[in-house]
């Protein structure tokens, strides 16, 4: 049994007494991630400041034996940071220091809880930004971002964060501070700060990040092209990508998700009565711009866009963008909960899938938005229901399990930015061998022998599946073909 009065005095002579949350009702803010649905209170919170206090965190977790869970902003949608029953989560929250800013070299160093757009905010007026833009970039750290390796509009010209960083200081789990990567890409030897982008604290706590900034493009254009169909949207993306054009983002949402928007927004510009936009944002040079627009335009209405307007002017993209960022919360004005799903797959398999993820709909009596990053096939399926009847939260779990395999049948993925987390864990043995799953076991132990960093996390256990598996015996109706 742990002392967990002695374990608190112990971090708080390490930290100081208030950045150790003990307290129950102070312990409740930290019992779920956003993906609210699974909750657990943590034994204790712990607050660092510092590479030194985060290690100090770990050498004591070590010392009593205790599991820990690292923590950012608590913005993630895959429970990765969940609470372990009898735990310590670790915070990162408090350590928000951009601790460099060198734009010759094109880098900026900072602390995993700074938010993502500050490191944007801090490069703009020199004319640089940082690609990455998950939907709650304003709010999520980028701590977060490379535990879960997150995504964004953005990704399919710019790529994911590990496209982004360059280097990461971490504290493993045996409480040793390691330096990985450097301050210029493809150094050399193991890809380890790869490794370590998307491990979802299971291999230590980041605590610096050196991140690459990109040039502010010179023309920035974004088309909205509404069609009667989703398959007609999803057509267009293949026929875009198949003319050799790449754009900086290319997004779809469907009817409902549209009427979702304009309920909440009201931004004017998505047709209420379209069975789907597409918004195309191109960027570059004046002449390669107008001649890649010029192109979408006319592939669009090939396609059968009824309507298409072009958005220049910062303002007029920015209302553009402002629906499709506010999607997902623009679901509570037409449903008490909603799951979102996080599978990706080849964009040639976008028509099918959404056709099959509109039959399963139709056959679990649950509504599904689509709103999805349709240039590189992932796709985010929110499944609306009312989590206080019971047996739905069970049933909408199982309808995106169903989700999941459509995705890994046509050659895709669980996942392309949430993570798997607690919420996907069971679906890994789908997608990977069992040989794959030993082999990375392999590699965590070689951070985390004793397994005491986030350890319930990515990986399959017999007691999580055993949950699932009763939880699809209730709901026999959906079968996958």
């Amino acid at each position: 049994m742990v002392d967990w009065g002695q374990v608190a005095e112990e971090f708080a002579r390490c930290l100081e007494p208030r950045r150790v949350v003990r307290r129950r009702e102070e312990l409740l803010v930290y019992e779920c991630d956003g993906l609210t649905s699974y909750r657990q209170r943590p034994a204790l919170v712990v607050l660092p400041k510092t590479t030194a206090e985060v290690q100090h965190a770990i050498n004591i977790c070590r010392k009593y034996h205790i599991p820990f869970v690292p923590r950012g902003a608590g913005t993630g949608l895959s429970g990765g940071a969940l609470p372990e029953e009898e735990a310590v989560l670790i915070v990162t929250a408090m350590m928000r220091q951009i601790l460099a800013v060198d734009v010759p070299n094109r880098r900026v160093v900072v602390q995993p809880g700074v938010i993502n757009t500050w490191v944007t905010q801090a490069v703009s007026g020199k004319g640089f930004y940082y690609a990455p833009d998950p939907s709650s970039q304003t709010v999520c750290s980028v701590g977060g971002n490379v535990a879960e390796n997150s995504g964004g509009v953005h990704c399919l010209k710019y790529g994911v964060t590990t496209n982004h960083v360059l280097g990461l200081t971490m504290v493993t789990a045996l409480g040793e501070v390691v330096e990985l990567g450097g301050m210029v890409p493809e150094l050399p030897g193991y890809d380890l700060t790869g490794v370590v982008v998307g491990s979802e604290g299971t291999l230590g706590i980041v605590t610096e990040v050196t991140l690459n900034i990109l040039k502010t493009p010179e023309v920035v254009q974004v088309l909205c092209a509404d069609f009667a169909t989703v398959a007609q949207a999803g057509a267009a993306v293949s026929a875009i990508i198949a003319a050799g054009i790449i754009p900086g983002g290319m997004e779809i949402m469907d009817n409902l998700s549209i009427n979702a928007v304009e309920n909440v927004v009201a931004t004017g510009c998505y047709p209420r009565d379209a069975g789907a936009i597409l918004l195309v944002e191109v960027d570059g040079l004046p002449g390669e711009v107008a001649e890649a627009m010029g192109q979408v335009q006319a592939i669009c209405k090939t396609q059968g866009a009824r309507g298409i307007q072009v958005a220049t002017d910062p303002q007029e993209r920015y209302k553009l963008w402002q629906g499709r960022k506010a999607a997902f919360a623009a679901m509570g004005k037409i449903s008490r909960d909603y799951y979102v799903q996080d599978g990706v797959v080849p964009r040639s398999q976008l028509p099918r899938i959404l056709q099959e993820i509109e039959r399963l709909s139709q056959a679990s009596g649950y509504r599904i938005a689509n709103v999805f990053h349709a240039g590189d096939g992932n796709l985010h399926p929110l499944i609306l229901f009312d989590e206080s009847v019971p047996g739905a939260l069970e049933e909408v779990e199982h309808l995106g399990g169903e989700i999941l395999k459509l995705c890994i049948q046509a050659g895709g993925s669980i996942s392309g930015e949430h993570g798997v987390g607690a919420e996907k864990r069971c679906y890994m043995s789908d997608l990977f061998s069992p040989t794959d799953l030993e082999t990375m076991q392999l590699l965590r132990r070689a951070f985390d022998p004793d397994h005491l960093a986030n350890p319930s996390k990515i990986f399959p256990t017999p007691r999580t599946c055993g949950e699932r598996a009763e939880a699809a015996q209730k709901f026999p109706q959906l079968q996958v073909y």
